[in-house]
C-alpha cells in the first residue's frame, strides 16, 4: 500500500493562486476569441504547417483556452500538478509572445504597460516551471530510474554468483558420486 502525504499548506494555497488566472483567461479565450484571433493569425500562419496544426487561428485560440482552463482547474485541485503545470507553461508561451509584444510599440506608455504584462507572464512561467518539477519531497523519476538500474545490476551480479556456486556444487556432487 502506498503512503499518501497530505498536501502541504503552502502547496494547498499556492496552486489555486497560480491557477486562478489561467482558469479565467482560458474560459475567456474559449467564449470570446474575437480580437485574439487576429492577434494570433501571424503566429498561427507561421507555425501551423511545421507543427502539423490546422491553419485556423480561432480554433487554436479556443483550444489553447480550453487547455489553459482544464490544466488550471487540475492544478488548483492538486490533481496531476506536474503535468498540468507543464501544459500551462506550454500554453502561456505563445499567448505571451502574441498578446504582449512590447518590443514593437512606439508609444512609451503603451510599451511600459505591455512590458509589465510580459514580465508578469514570465513570472507566472517561472512559477509554473517550478511547479512542473515539484516532486513534493518524493524522489524524482530520474533518481528512481537510477536506483532501479543499480538494484537490477546488483541482482544480476548476485544471480551470476549464485549460478557459479550452483555449478560448483553440482560438479562436486557428480565427482563424489562417481
Amino acid at each position: 500500500m502506498r503512503y499518501e502525504r497530505p498536501m502541504s499548506i503552502v502547496r494547498r494555497l499556492a496552486r489555486p493562486l497560480l491557477a486562478a488566472n489561467f482558469v479565467l483567461e482560458g474560459m475567456d479565450h474559449v467564449r470570446h476569441p474575437g480580437a485574439r484571433v487576429e492577434t494570433a493569425r501571424p503566429l498561427v500562419n507561421t507555425l501551423a504547417a511545421p507543427l502539423h496544426l490546422p491553419n485556423d487561428p480561432e480554433l487554436l485560440v479556443r483550444a489553447n483556452g480550453a487547455a489553459m482552463s482544464a490544466a488550471g482547474a487540475l492544478l488548483a485541485m492538486g490533481r496531476l500538478p506536474r503535468i498540468s503545470s507543464a501544459v500551462l507553461a506550454a500554453s502561456l508561451v505563445p499567448v505571451t509572445y502574441v498578446e504582449h509584444p512590447f518590443w514593437t510599440e512606439r508609444d512609451a506608455e503603451v510599451k511600459a504597460t505591455q512590458r509589465t504584462a510580459f514580465l508578469k507572464n514570465l513570472g507566472l512561467l517561472g512559477g509554473l516551471l517550478i511547479a512542473s518539477v515539484d516532486t513534493e519531497g518524493r524522489p524524482g523519476l530520474a533518481w528512481r530510474s537510477q536506483r532501479a538500474a543499480k538494484k537490477a545490476k546488483g541482482a544480476a551480479a548476485q544471480a551470476k554468483k549464485d549460478a557459479r556456486r550452483a555449478t560448483r556444487r553440482s560438479r562436486l556432487r557428480r565427482s563424489k558420486a562417481s
